[in-house]
């Protein structure tokens, strides 16, 4: 069978969540580093796709393929640890504790972080020839999206805060979707259909999600994005890390978990 029952693939989950937590510091760091790096190569493709085809739904529809090549090698996200390292916790695996998922969350993040900032550096340089030219459409679309999702949810106030984070939350329903989507299947083939449904309706959507705001908003700023880095952690980063986690959560991991693993009984007639 290609396809996994629920009962299965939640169990699955579960596991790799375990899995993560018991993981080697060098080798959370190294997966985190790439799964950022890729992730950041992906955003710039779609971008780039959107403005030289003037069509954002191409850039959507394409986008997907850098989370399906960091899937496939194992690497990890800050989305996906936060929907899979807590139900290790919950189920009660052995020696698994909240500093120990609190742990690997801190490796994720400085892992994604540092590969996002990379992947930035090398394609402002690329763009600009050592900084040498003006970085182009590209350049002026990137500055004009950190901006906007900076400054423009702060000229709203609370009301902006709230909206970064609830579109965080919107964001990693979806990428969870992905990743438990690629659980459920055992062949390649379906992995990559599951996984790239929900994905595309996040980019499409303009969700926030936080691994790619690693790369976005600093190549940004280098290409001349009007907004500083407290405007990017208080109006954009930290919102969204916060919704990303709420999101796959509780709109992911709980209702899964608790219906296919922890049920409860089946009604009398």
């Amino acid at each position: 069978m290609s396809y996994l029952e629920p009962q299965e693939f939640v169990t699955k989950m579960v596991d790799a969540g375990e899995s993560k937590v018991y993981m080697s510091t060098k080798d959370t760091l190294i997966r985190a580093f790439m799964a950022g790096a890729i992730l950041g190569l992906a955003a710039i493709f779609a971008i780039t796709v959107a403005v030289k085809t003037g069509s954002p739904l191409t850039g959507a529809i394409l986008f997907p393929v850098g989370f399906i090549m960091l899937y496939l090698m194992k690497f990890d996200l800050l989305t996906g640890v936060f929907t899979l390292v807590p139900l290790a916790l919950i189920d009660k695996r052995p020696g698994v504790t909240v500093n120990q998922i609190l742990r690997n969350w801190g490796l994720v993040f400085v892992g994604n972080f540092a590969g996002a900032l990379t992947t930035a550096f090398m394609m402002s340089f690329i763009l600009t020839y050592g900084y040498s030219i003006d970085g182009g459409a590209i350049a002026a679309k990137v500055a004009s999206i950190g901006e906007s999702r900076t400054v423009g949810y702060q000229a709203h106030g609370a009301s902006g805060w709230m909206t970064i984070f609830i579109r965080g939350m919107l964001c990693n329903w979806m990428v969870s979707m992905g990743v438990v989507g690629a659980m459920i299947s055992t062949s390649a083939t379906g992995k990559m259909f599951a996984m790239w449904m929900p994905v595309m309706l996040f980019f499409f959507m303009g969700f926030e999600h936080s691994i790619v705001n690693m790369f976005l908003f600093p190549f940004s700023m280098i290409m001349g994005g009007d907004f500083t880095i407290v405007d990017y952690l208080v109006w954009n980063e930290i919102p969204t890390v916060l919704g990303n986690l709420v999101g796959g959560f509780a709109l992911v991991a709980l209702p899964l978990y608790f219906t296919h693993v922890r049920t409860s009984p089946n009604r009398a007639l």
